[in-house]
C-alpha cells in the first residue's frame, strides 16, 4: 500500500490505541532482567541464555492458549515454568514454582526499558491525537509498568483484558476501548506488534491498523507494517 494512500486513510483519526507490551515496554529486555533477579534468589544455576532460548517459545505458546482461553492466568504462570525447567531436568514442588512465579511477576515491572523511540514517538503524538493502551496483560503489573516507565500521562484509557473479561483479539475488549474512550471505529487506529491479537483483531471491527513488525514476520501484503517505532510518523 502506497504512503500516500495511508496518509488519505488516517486523516481522521483522532484515537490512536497502543500494545504494551513488545510495542512500547521492552518486555523481551526487562523479562530477561527479571529472570536473572529470581535465578539469583533461588540459586538457580541454568545459565540465563539457555533458559530463556527454551522459555520464550513455551511462553509464547500458553499466551496463545491463554487468548484463545483454553488455558487459566494460573495454568499459565505455572506451565510454563514447569514445562521450561522441565527440559533442563529441573523439577520443583508447585509451592517453589508459584514462588518463582510470583517473584516474577514482582520483579518484571522493577526494570522499565521501552522499545527504541517510544518515548518520542509519544512526545509526538500527543499533542495531535488522544492516546489509548489495549493490553492482555495481567492488571497487577501492567499500570505498574506504565507509571514505573514514566509514561502513563500520555495515555487517556488504558484497557486491560482482566478488567474487560475478553482478550485481545475478541472484538470485545476493541469495543470496550472504544466506548470509554469516546472514539469511533471511523477516527481510531490500533498500533501493536501481535498481528494475532492487535492486527486481525482491530480489523475485525474495521479499525485501521499499524502493525510494529519488529520481529521481520511475514505478514500479508496489504498489512501497513513498519519495523522502527520512528517510521509510524510517515503514515500518521
Amino acid at each position: 500500500m502506497s504512503l500516500y494512500g495511508m496518509k488519505m486513510k488516517t486523516e481522521k483519526i483522532e484515537h490512536i490505541f497502543f500494545d504494551l507490551d513488545h510495542t512500547l515496554w521492552d518486555f523481551d529486555k526487562n523479562s530477561t532482567l527479571a529472570f536473572q533477579l529470581m535465578f539469583d534468589k533461588f540459586q538457580i544455576s541454568i545459565p540465563i541464555d539457555n533458559f530463556l532460548t527454551v522459555y520464550q517459545s513455551i511462553n509464547l505458546r500458553y499466551w496463545k492458549l491463554f487468548r484463545e482461553e483454553q488455558v487459566t492466568k494460573e495454568e499459565l504462570r505455572r506451565g510454563r515454568l514447569i514445562e521450561a525447567f522441565a527440559f533442563f531436568d529441573k523439577k520443583f514442588p508447585l509451592e517453589i514454582i508459584d514462588a518463582l512465579s510470583d517473584d516474577y511477576i514482582n520483579f518484571l515491572p522493577l526494570n522499565n526499558y521501552l522499545i527504541t523511540g517510544a518515548r518520542e514517538l509519544l512526545t509526538y503524538l500527543m499533542p495531535k491525537y488522544q492516546l489509548h493502551i489495549i493490553t492482555n496483560g495481567f492488571r497487577e503489573v501492567q499500570n505498574t509498568k506504565l507509571s514505573n516507565s514514566e509514561i502513563n500521562h500520555y495515555f487517556k484509557t488504558v484497557t486491560s483484558s482482566e478488567d474487560v473479561g475478553a482478550k485481545k483479539p475478541n472484538p470485545i475488549i476493541f469495543e470496550h476501548a472504544i466506548r470509554v474512550s469516546g472514539a469511533n471505529i471511523v477516527n481510531s487506529l490500533m498500533i501493536g506488534d501481535n498481528y494475532e491479537a492487535d492486527i486481525v483483531g482491530a480489523e475485525s471491527l474495521g479499525i485501521k491498523t499499524i502493525c510494529f513488525n519488529y520481529h521481520k514476520e511475514k505478514l500479508p501484503e496489504t498489512t501497513i507494517q513498519v519495523s522502527e517505532l520512528y517510521e509510524i510518523k510517515k503514515y500518521i
